[in-house]
């Protein structure tokens, strides 16, 4: 008897005989490209942005993340190579989704991204291959949007294609779990559909986690990123109530967290940003809606979180009135416009909007940041300047909005004279600057 097409894909993925695909080479898709490679697997990432594929043929590494030798390895040993060319999905047997899923003006999720690697998918699908999509996305997404075009041309999934979920997990800059000791979850819409995609996931994390459906595995990483939200939403909310208060909200949680049961420890900040912990959540929201079903944690904390550049704000002008001087006219240096320590994504990043609300008050406005060497407002580039002793020394206010640690607090406390620390950088030290913590 001949052997099923999932047992026969099995056969080939634990004999790394299995080509892989990846589609998109953003900060999901090359690590986990890096993965497979380093596994043994030959590699064939595909992008539609020139840049990306070029560096990457070339051998270069334009995530920090990554190490540049490990990648240079696999390039210049053939385990992984790129293309713009989405022909080569015929030549694969496994394919993971890795695009873009950001939300619409109207706060509606863009599905165009999935939507147009599925329709190249289906256009070269072949019997016996494997889809997974990895992009963050609304409950229902595999089985509503993509298993349709998957099947348009007549396959069976479960018996001629297989299509999974597994939710991408990176955390950029996390320098303890990474692809491989991050447990990964994943739902198929068939049982053969799971099985298979845990035979390609086992080769190369640690744990592989099933779940039920597809839906399932979509719905735990919303419930992941919302959790967060919600949390830092609410933390945000306790900063500004300790303000009013007169109490220092980072000696309160250095408090709380004392406590070894029933107390998890989240910080306030400037607002969220990045691609997930912003915008995730609001995907479960959009998708609620549609049930006639108010997600009310959900809208509350985005609306914390989306203020809180307006409060960081308010906090500049009015330690700026304590020195006598208004916001408009006054020179504001703002270090680190990423959304997070030692990355160099600004994706939703809070800095962004502060600059914007700093502007508007007739601010001027400069930002040092050591991986961003320019940022775009209406179309016109603003580069990072120098981070130098005379620029500290003739600003007015200086905002720490993202603790690279690339910075020495001392240095920057001793040579300035009003900082605004929205990350609690400078706790424990002591200079001639007058600090004022959100």
């Amino acid at each position: 008897m001949p052997k099923s097409l999932s047992t026969a894909l099995t056969d080939k993925i634990q004999n790394k005989e299995a080509r892989v695909g990846i589609i998109g080479l953003g900060y999901v898709g090359l690590p986990l490209a890096v993965e497979f490679a380093q596994a043994g697997y030959h590699v064939v990432g595909i992008d539609t942005d020139s840049i990306k594929v070029d560096a990457l043929n070339r051998g270069d590494c334009y995530i920090t993340d990554i190490s540049a030798e490990l990648f240079s390895d696999m390039v210049s040993t053939g385990r992984l190579m790129a293309t713009q060319d989405y022909g080569a999905i015929g030549e694969l047997d496994a394919i993971s989704i890795c695009v873009p899923t950001p939300l619409r003006k109207t706060r509606d999720p863009d599905m165009s991204y999935v939507v147009a690697a599925a329709n190249q998918i289906a256009k070269h699908l072949r019997p016996g291959t494997l889809i997974i999509l990895e992009s963050t996305t609304y409950p229902g997404t595999t089985a509503e949007v993509v298993l349709p075009i998957m099947i348009g041309n007549g396959y069976v999934v479960g018996e001629d294609i297989f299509l999974a979920y597994s939710p991408e997990r990176i955390d950029p800059a996390n320098t303890i779990y990474g692809v491989r000791n991050t447990p990964k979850v994943i739902g198929g819409v068939t049982l053969d559909c799971a099985d298979v995609a845990m035979a390609l996931y086992d080769t190369v994390v640690e744990e592989v986690v099933k779940v039920s459906s597809t839906q399932a595995a979509e719905m735990v990483k919303l419930l992941e990123n919302t959790f967060r939200a919600v949390n830092i939403g609410l933390i945000n909310e306790i900063a500004i109530m300790c303000d009013k208060l007169g109490i220092d909200v980072w000696e309160v949680i250095a408090a709380a967290k004392t406590k070894p049961f029933g107390y998890m420890p989240f910080y306030p900040g400037p607002g969220l940003g990045g691609h997930c912990i912003p915008i995730d959540p609001l995907y479960l929201s959009w998708k609620l809606k549609s049930l006639n079903f108010n997600a009310r944690f959900i809208e509350l904390a985005d609306e914390i979180n989306t203020n809180m550049p307006r409060y960081v704000v308010r906090k500049v002008a009015e330690a700026l009135n304590e020195d006598s001087k208004p916001v408009r006219g006054s020179k504001v240096l703002i270090l680190g416009v990423a959304y997070k320590a030692d990355v160099d994504d600004v994706r939703e990043a809070p800095a962004l909007d502060i600059i914007q609300l700093l502007m508007q008050q007739g601010a001027i406005v400069h930002y040092h940041d050591p991986y961003v060497s320019s940022i775009q407002f209406d179309q016109v580039d603003i580069s990072s300047v120098d981070h130098d002793l005379s620029i500290l020394e003739s600003v007015d206010c200086v905002i720490i909005v993202t603790d690279h640690s690339y910075y020495d607090w001392t240095d920057i406390l001793n040579h300035t004279n009003l900082v605004v620390d929205t990350r609690n950088a400078t706790v424990g030290l002591n200079g001639l600057a007058r600090v004022v913590k959100i």
